[in-house]
C-alpha cells in the first residue's frame, strides 16, 4: 500500500526572472514500511522533492498524496496541522530548541498536538530510552555532542507517531561512528515499528544501509532500484 504518491511534480524557481527547473514531472510511489534513500548531486531536486512530499513547499504542477489525503487539497492552515500530525521531520542542522533539555525538545511537538502532560512525559522518556540517551534527559543541545542531537531530533521527529518519517541529510554533520548509531537506530525503529523513513542524501554511508535507492538528476529520476541490505 502507498503511502506517498507523487505523480507528475513539477518545480520552478525564480519564475518570473531566470527559471530554474528543480523538479521536471517526477512520478513516486512509496510504500509502508520503506527505507529508501533519494540521491544524487547537489542541484539534482532530491532536497526539493524531499520538501514537497513533506508539505514544506508547493509544487508548480502535480499531485502530491500522502496516505488519503492530497495536499493540493488543503489551505496553508490546513497544510501545517497535517503536517504536525502526520509526518516526523529529521533535518541536517538538527534544528533543536537551545533553552529546551532534549526531553522537553522531544515534548514539544506533542504539546503543539494538546498531548496530556503525563502521556508528553512518558512517550519522551521512553522515546530518549529508545536511542539510548536515558541518561541525557536534562541535557540542553549545548550539552550533547552532534551525534546525541541528532539522536534526539529523531525522538523527536517519532514524538507525534507519524505515519512516516522525512529526513534530509541527516547524517551530514556526524562522524563515522555517531553515523553509524544513527543508523542502526533508524533500522531498527525501521523494522520493529515499520516505520517508513525516506531520506534526501548524497552520503554513501546512508546509502549502503537503504534498500531501495532513487537516484536523482537534473530534477528527473535516473534510477530507482531495490537493494540487499
Amino acid at each position: 500500500m502507498s503511502i506517498i504518491s507523487v505523480k507528475n511534480i513539477h518545480k520552478i524557481y525564480n519564475e518570473k526572472t531566470v527559471p530554474v527547473h528543480a523538479l521536471q514531472g517526477v512520478d513516486l510511489e512509496i510504500e509502508v514500511g520503506e527505507f529508501t534513500a533519494i540521491v544524487g548531486p547537489s542541484g539534482s531536486g532530491k532536497t526539493t522533492l524531499l520538501n514537497i512530499i513533506g508539505g514544506l513547499d508547493r509544487p508548480n504542477q502535480g499531485q502530491v498524496r500522502l496516505a488519503d489525503t492530497g495536499l493540493e487539497d488543503l489551505n496553508d492552515n490546513q497544510l501545517i496541522d497535517f503536517r504536525k500530525n502526520n509526518i516526523g521531520f529529521i533535518f541536517q542542522a538538527y534544528n533543536l530548541i537551545p533553552v529546551l533539555t532534549a526531553q522537553e525538545n522531544v515534548e514539544f511537538v506533542m504539546l503543539l498536538q494538546n498531548r496530556p502532560k503525563d502521556e508528553m512525559e512518558k512517550r519522551a522518556v521512553d522515546l530518549l530510552k529508545s536511542v539510548g540517551l536515558e541518561d541525557k534527559l536534562n541535557q540542553r543541545p549545548s550539552q550533547l555532542s552532534g551525534g546525541q542531537q541528532q539522536r534526539v531530533a529523531v525522538a523527536r521527529a517519532l514524538a507525534s507517531k507519524p505515519k512516516f518519517v522525512l529526513a534530509d541529510e541527516p547524517t551530514a554533520n556526524l562522524d563515522s561512528k555517531s553515523t553509524a548509531d544513527l543508523l542502526d537506530i533508524m533500522a531498527r525503529l525501521n523494522k520493529e515499528e515499520n516505520i517508513t523513513f525516506v531520506f534526501s542524501t548524497h552520503d554513501s554511508r546512508v546509502i549502503e544501509r537503504a534498500r531501495r535507492v532513487v537516484n536523482m538528476i537534473d530534477g528527473k529520476i535516473e534510477s530507482d532500484e531495490q537493494q540487499a541490505v
